[in-house]
C-alpha cells in the first residue's frame, strides 16, 4: 500500500464521520465508497473496515438490509431538548420578521423604480422645460400686445386671452412641479450639488433668467 493510499485509510473513520452525520441518511458500503473515492481516495476495503469499526465503538448504527449492511448516523446526537427547540423557535420568528421587513422594503423600492421609469427622463425634461418656456414668452409677448392695444379687442377676445393665461400659467405650474420632482430624485443618488447638476446637463432654471409664474 502506498503512503498516501495507507494515509487516507488511517484517515477514513474520520471522514465517514463526517459524511454520514452532514448527509444524515442511509448508505452502504458500495455507496459510500462510490462517493467518496474519487474525492478521498479511499479503497473499498478500507470503506469497509472503517464503517465496521464505527459501528462497533457505537458512533454510528448498522442494520441489514436484505443482503447487505447499511449505516446511517446515530439519531440520538440529533435530538434537542425544549430549551433548543424555543431557541430555534425563536431564531425563526426573528429571520420571519426580518423576510417580512425585507419583503416591504423591495415592494417600496419597486413603487420608486416604477415612477422613476415612468417619468420624464433629463433630455426629455430638458426639451419640455426650452419649449414651455418659447410658449409662455410669445404669450407674454401676445398679452402684452394686447393690453397696448386694449381699445380694439372685445370682451369676448380679452376673456378668452384671460383664460388661455390661466390654463398656460396653471401648466406652467405643473411642469415646473414635475420638473423639480425629478430632478430632486435624480439628486438623491447624485454625488455632487443641484447647482453642478443643472450647470453639467445643461438646465436653465426660471430663476436664471429673473422669470417668476404670475399670481393666479
Amino acid at each position: 500500500m502506498s503512503k498516501s493510499r495507507a494515509e487516507a485509510a488511517a484517515g477514513a473513520p474520520g471522514i465517514l464521520l463526517r459524511y454520514l452525520q452532514e448527509q444524515n441518511r442511509p448508505y452502504s458500503a458500495q455507496d459510500v465508497f462510490g462517493n467518496l473515492q474519487r474525492e478521498h481516495g479511499l479503497g473499498k476495503a478500507a470503506v469497509v473496515k472503517a464503517l465496521e469499526q464505527l459501528a462497533q465503538q457505537g458512533k454510528i448504527k448498522e442494520k441489514m438490509y436484505g443482503k447487505q449492511k447499511i449505516y446511517f448516523a446515530d439519531q440520538d446526537q440529533f435530538a434537542l431538548s425544549d430549551a433548543d427547540l424555543q431557541g430555534l423557535d425563536a431564531k425563526i420568528v426573528a429571520l420571519t420578521a426580518k423576510v417580512q421587513s425585507l419583503q416591504q422594503s423591495c415592494r417600496h423600492m419597486e413603487a420608486e423604480l416604477k415612477e422613476l421609469t415612468s417619468a420624464l427622463t433629463t433630455p426629455e425634461m430638458q426639451k419640455e422645460i426650452q419649449e414651455l418656456k418659447k410658449e409662455c414668452a410669445a404669450y407674454r409677448e401676445r398679452l402684452k400686445n394686447i393690453k397696448a392695444a386694449s381699445n380694439h379687442v372685445t370682451p369676448e377676445e380679452k376673456e378668452q386671452v384671460y383664460r388661455e393665461r390661466q390654463k398656460y400659467c396653471k401648466e406652467w405650474r405643473k411642469r415646473k412641479r414635475m420638473a423639480t420632482e425629478l430632478s430632486d430624485a435624480i439628486l438623491e443618488g447624485y454625488p455632487k450639488s443641484k447647482k453642478q447638476f443643472f450647470e453639467e446637463v445643461g438646465i436653465e432654471t426660471d430663476e436664471d433668467y429673473n422669470v417668476k409664474l404670475p399670481d393666479p
